[in-house]
């Protein structure tokens, strides 16, 4: 006989929404997604422009999922590739259900962060502030940025975290479950992110080559998975290609006797296998794509569109 008493509870009301993370480049959006999520979905690198596309990551809190959109760094562009990353950034904000003004507390309001605010009052969503790197800055000056942000624009809600420690991360993660508006939840519980496991992988791979190569080589390298198979055994077998622009570049990402790409291999294949649970078998290569950042085919692979002159 069934106790009626023991029925199961009807559930919480679901919430569910998009949430664009915007700011400067190097602020800490890529580390807060991070934090947020509690698993690494975003590359982080010393190289500004590292997050090309709008990689998700999805949070659960509570009854709410949080689908997080990690904007490329909003900046004064220059070259074609850096046009579509910055019209890619303000698109993700347009789009989302809430905004996320991230500024850096060290930096405070300079010219870049005055930009993103003074564009940001054009996006007609609820916006949250959020101030990184709070422990790097005395008490005084953070409350004096504060103020002078919540001056030129109306924020909801205020936040000052340090997304690398931690500190103040559950707050924010609680507000924005909160503030997503009611609805069912957009993608199943266990997944984290929306981004290929290929794409994760790739951007993984090119976070090495950054690690290594800070100096010597510029951004525009990219990378591409080319084949992902799992095999009987339970172990991946992965191909990427690392493209360069020109032959130089290649062999710095090759290093004598071919010391860098095994380093930058191994260290790929070790996050990997961390993410995926199995053996992975990583095998690289580097091919020269000449002007590479003018073919509308690989925007399109990044996620980005191929801007006009």
């Amino acid at each position: 006989m069934t106790d009626e008493s023991q029925a199961t509870p009807v559930p919480a009301e679901t919430r569910c929404g998009f949430v664009a993370l915007i700011g400067a480049p190097n602020v800490g959006k890529s580390t807060l997604v991070n934090a947020l999520v509690g698993s690494k979905v975003t590359i982080v690198s010393r190289k500004v422009q590292t997050t090309r596309a709008l990689i998700r990551g999805i949070v659960i809190e509570g009854a709410s999922q949080i689908i997080l959109v990690d904007t490329p760094g909003i900046f004064a562009p220059k070259r074609r590739l850096d046009r579509a990353m910055v019209t890619t950034a303000w698109s993700g904000a347009h789009d989302a259900d809430l905004v996320c003004v991230l500024l850096d507390a060290q930096k405070g309001i300079d010219a870049e962060a005055e930009a993103i605010l003074s564009k940001a009052a054009g996006v007609a969503h609820e916006k949250i502030l959020v101030v990184n790197k709070v422990d790097l800055v005395p008490r005084e000056k953070l409350l004096a940025l504060v103020a002078d942000a919540n001056e030129r624009l109306a924020f909801s809600r205020t936040f000052m975290i340090s997304a690398l420690s931690n500190d103040g991360v559950d707050d924010v993660r609680r507000a924005l479950a909160a503030m997503v508006p009611p609805g069912p939840f957009h993608y199943p519980e266990d997944q984290m992110s929306d981004a290929p496991l290929r794409q994760l992988a790739a951007e993984i791979t090119r976070e090495k080559i950054y690690g290594h190569l800070h100096q010597e080589l510029p951004y525009q390298s990219t990378v591409e998975t080319d084949s992902w198979t799992e095999r009987k055994d339970g172990s991946i077998r992965i191909e990427q290609t690392i493209f360069v622009e020109r032959d130089s570049q290649r062999k710095i990402v090759l290093g004598k006797a071919g010391a860098t790409i095994k380093s930058i291999g191994a260290k790929s294949r070790e996050e990997l296998a961390e993410i995926t649970g199995a053996t992975v078998h990583l095998f690289l290569f580097v091919k020269v794509r000449e002007n590479w950042g003018d073919d509308p085919d690989r925007y399109r692979e990044m996620g980005l569109e191929f801007p006009k002159e």
